[in-house]
């Protein structure tokens, strides 16, 4: 083999490599789990699907929480309940 065509050969391996890391960024497509063999459709998003509803879920969680924080930061800061807390104690 000359040294053009190993240049070449190298060259093209590579973009293909980077142009599959393109597509599954942009579009989900696991061309990579693909050329390694870990799914036999590289089309299918089954698992990204998965795991993204996961995330959506676990977001909507934190939300959900972040609101019941902050409603108790209301009531515990509000100067009646210190006040009855007072009464309370005596």
């Amino acid at each position: 083999m000359t040294t053009l065509s190993i240049v070449l050969l190298i060259g093209g391996i590579s973009s293909i490599a980077l142009m599959a890391c393109y597509l599954d960024a942009k579009f989900q497509w696991r061309l990579n789990d693909w050329m390694s063999g870990e799914c036999s459709n590289p089309f299918i998003k089954s698992k990204a699907d998965l795991h993204q509803q996961k995330l959506d879920e676990k977001d909507a969680q934190i939300e959900k929480l972040m609101r019941r924080i902050e409603t108790l930061e209301t009531i515990v800061t509000e100067p009646a309940y210190e006040l009855n807390k007072k009464i309370n104690a005596l």
